[in-house]
């Protein structure tokens, strides 16, 4: 993981770990500001292996009650983006 993560960097890590678990999930699409769960069919196991997906990647700590911080697209950016910098 490169500690100077730009935010472009980042959204592309959690689009492709999302598509992981959501094929169907389109960055294009994707509001920044909705819940993914508004936006796309998925489900709490898809959630979580979308969070390891993240932790694995990105090789950061994400305790399980930060999990809520990561429901958006923006609001994963600005969690992970004080984690990888």
């Amino acid at each position: 993981m490169n500690p100077t993560m730009t935010t472009d960097e980042l959204r592309a890590a959690i689009v492709r770990n999302l598509r992981k678990v959501a094929p169907e999930a389109d960055a294009a699409t994707l509001d920044p500001t909705v819940p993914f769960r508004d936006q796309i069919d998925l489900d709490s196991m898809d959630y979580f292996n979308f969070v390891l997906g993240l932790h694995k990647e990105l090789q950061v700590e994400i305790p399980e009650g930060d999990y809520q911080k990561l429901i958006s697209l923006q609001s994963c950016i600005e969690y992970l983006a004080g984690k990888v910098r």
